[in-house]
This record gives structure tokens, C-alpha cells and sequence, in this order.
């Protein structure tokens, strides 16, 4: 009770308990000084404690916080190269936002944020980055692996490169053996003649429509769809060559001639000029082409330059050793540069030509029978010199 009242007297003003009244006033001065230092160290022990319950509160909120603020990972990145190899694939319609997850989920990158301060950048990069594979290394820094994919060089596709002249059966192998797909789901797929987007002045065949170009395929492409885009490529071909509609059936069959008898760019133009002067049905050619080539078409066989007396006496309309005028169709796959040639053929009269050395490519043109006599000896003497090869 005494504690109590001293306590009351000392906050309200009240008069001294009777025990303190005979003390001096010095006297009651010094005992509070006589407390306080201990006062003071009790103080002192308190903020500490306080403090230090302080300081582990922000570091166990800290993380808390800067999750809520969006910048938990802000500053953390591989210190790089990195290592080892993944392949990522960055799909159509992926943002920057999706494209940071999809590294950091391969472990490629240490944060999304490391990828999107690199990205943030190089704005025009980065709205540029193509959907595809590309191979990166594990725990690289984040601006190596934004400049990586930022480079379209470096997607991992798969490319299917269909070479001038091939014909039907070929270009199917070449297909199936790069995509995998079965060579039967490609024969089956021709026959849909519409499905592939093959023109009527096809008259149903797909030789020769098939134009030799590299692709990328989308993953999961079918044979039809596949061989759509090599039909539509060849109509985009004749188009931009100036063709008209009407004449495509023509153009493309001249076109497939010229591929198959030309190795340099520089003698289209003139094998062009050949072809429509042998075709005009006057001598020296009375209509027939008498080109190897269709002859190899009929017999299916490479390798060899020039035929044989039985090859060239085929009954097949293909066989121009026999038949006047164009084959039916073409006999191959003719590239760009072929068809530019058969729409825009060379002035000249010349009606022969012979390759007098296979190996080169090298061809000389004439325009009576006798210079051409003499350009077939001096192929001939090739030919007695590569045994096996004519």
C-alpha cells in the first residue's frame, strides 16, 4: 500500500508520506541519482533486445515484400557461360513474359526478370524473335541467351532441300527420308489431286509440279499438306515468270527438258531456243526433240550420258527419239531458273546441242547437221575416254 500511494502521490502532486518528510531536500535529490545508472543499462538492454527482434522481423519480411513488389528476382542472374546443352522451343504467340518462363524452366536462365531487363533492352530484337528451336547451354547469362534467340541464324529447324531436275519417285524419297514419313503416304497423298492444290492443266500427273526449293516444314506437317506447298510453290514460279495460265502445262514441260539436259545457267536460254526451233515440224528436226533426257525419264535410270539404241526405241509417248512434239508432261522437277528460260527463250537458229564433256558441263550449240556431227565426235572421244560413263 505504501508503493502504491508513493506512486500516486508522485504522478498527482500529493503531499509526503510521513516517512520521507524528515529527510532533507538533498537528501531526496541523491537517491534518484543513486538509481539511474542502473536505469540506463536496463534501457540499454531493452532497445537491444527490441532491436534485434527488429532486424530478424525485416529479414524474415524482406523476401515477402519484394515478392509482393514484383522484384523478388530482379537481380539475379548465371554469372555464365554456362554448360552442358537443351534445346528450347519458343512457339508462335509466345510473349516476353512467356519466353522468360520458358528459359528459366529449362534452366537456361537464373530468373525471368535477368531475361526481361535483357530483353527490355533491345525492344526491336526482342519483337523479333521467331518461333523454332534453338540450342542453348545451361545457366548462361541472360543477355548470351537473349542474344542467342534473338538471332534467327541460330533456330534448330528442320530443312528439307528438294534438288533441280528429281523426278516424282525421288522427290518422295527425299521427303520421307528427312521427315520421316512413309513414301506410301506421299503416293497416297498425290492422288488427292485437289487436296494438294494440284492446277487442272495437270491433267492429274504431279511430275514436274513439285518445285525444287529448301523447306521447314511445321512439325507434325502430313504428306498432303507438305506436298501442297510444293505445287504452290511451282504455280508461284510460273507466275512470277510472266506465264500465263494457259500455257503453264507447256511452259513447265519445256522447263523439265531444259533441267534435265542443262548443268550451267548461262546455256537455258538457248536449250529454250532449241527446243521451240525443233518443234516447229520443218527440217532439219521434222517436229521431233530427240532429247536423252525423256529417254532417261522412260527408263528411270541416272548416271549415264546418252542412250542406247534400245531406250531410244521405246513406244512410250515420252520417248522424243520417236514421238513428235512435247511429251504429255514434264519429266522432272524444274527449278526457277529453267522455267524463266522456257518463258523467256533465247533469239537463234540453232536446232542441235550436245554436252561434250559431261564432267564440265561444257555444251556447244549448232545450227546445221554437220557442225553437229562434229561436236557429237568430239563427245563421243569423251566417252571412249570414261569408259562406263556413257
Amino acid at each position: 500500500m505504501t508503493q502504491q500511494h508513493d506512486f500516486t502521490d508522485t504522478i498527482f502532486g500529493g503531499s509526503e508520506p510521513e516517512s520521507r518528510r524528515g529527510r532533507s531536500r538533498s537528501e531526496r535529490h541523491q537517491r534518484p541519482g543513486r538509481r539511474g545508472p542502473r536505469r540506463w543499462i536496463i534501457l540499454l538492454v531493452a532497445l537491444v533486445v527490441v532491436g534485434g527482434a527488429a532486424w530478424a522481423a525485416v529479414g524474415a519480411l524482406a523476401p515477402v515484400v519484394s515478392g509482393i513488389l514484383g522484384g523478388s528476382d530482379q537481380a539475379e542472374d548465371f554469372a555464365g557461360p554456362g554448360e552442358g546443352e537443351v534445346t528450347v522451343t519458343i512457339k508462335a504467340g509466345q510473349t516476353g513474359e512467356d519466353i522468360a518462363t520458358t528459359l528459366r524452366d529449362a534452366g537456361v536462365v537464373k530468373t525471368r526478370s535477368a531475361y526481361l531487363a535483357a530483353a527490355a533492352g533491345d525492344p526491336k530484337a526482342a519483337a523479333a524473335i521467331q518461333p523454332g528451336s534453338y540450342s542453348l547451354l545451361k545457366e548462361m547469362r541472360a543477355s548470351d541467351a537473349f542474344e542467342h534467340i534473338s538471332d534467327p541464324a541460330n533456330r534448330v529447324v528442320a530443312r528439307t532441300t528438294i534438288r533441280e531436275g528429281l523426278w516424282v519417285s525421288e522427290v518422295f524419297a527425299t521427303l520421307s527420308k528427312s521427315t520421316g514419313i512413309p513414301v506410301k503416304e506421299y503416293e497416297k497423298a498425290a492422288k488427292d489431286t485437289e487436296a494438294i492444290g494440284l492446277p487442272k492443266e495437270a491433267d492429274g500427273r504431279i511430275e514436274g509440279w513439285l518445285h525444287p526449293l529448301t523447306y521447314e516444314f511445321p512439325d507434325k506437317s502430313t504428306a498432303e499438306q507438305q506436298l501442297k506447298v510444293l505445287v504452290g510453290e511451282t504455280v508461284k514460279a510460273l507466275e512470277e515468270s510472266g506465264v500465263k495460265r494457259s500455257d503453264w502445262l507447256r511452259t513447265l514441260t519445256i522447263a523439265s527438258i531444259i533441267e534435265g539436259e542443262v548443268n550451267g545457267d548461262a546455256d537455258r536460254a538457248k536449250v529454250a531456243r532449241v527446243i521451240l526451233n525443233r518443234l516447229e515440224g520443218g527440217p532439219p528436226s521434222y517436229g521431233l526433240l530427240q532429247m536423252d533426257s525423256t529417254v532417261h525419264f522412260v527408263a528411270q535410270e541416272r548416271g549415264k550420258a546418252g542412250t542406247t539404241d534400245a531406250q531410244r526405241d521405246s513406244d512410250s509417248p515420252y520417248n522424243t527419239y520417236k514421238v513428235q512434239g512435247l511429251p504429255p508432261g514434264p519429266i522432272d522437277s524444274p527449278g526457277t531458273a529453267s522455267i524463266e528460260a522456257a518463258a523467256n527463250p533465247e533469239d537463234g537458229n540453232w536446232f542441235f546441242f550436245v554436252t561434250v564433256d559431261p564432267s564440265t558441263g561444257e555444251t556447244k550449240f549448232a545450227e546445221t547437221q554437220d557442225e553437229h556431227d562434229r561436236n557429237v565426235q568430239e563427245f563421243q572421244a569423251w566417252c571412249r575416254a570414261n569408259a562406263g560413263k556413257c
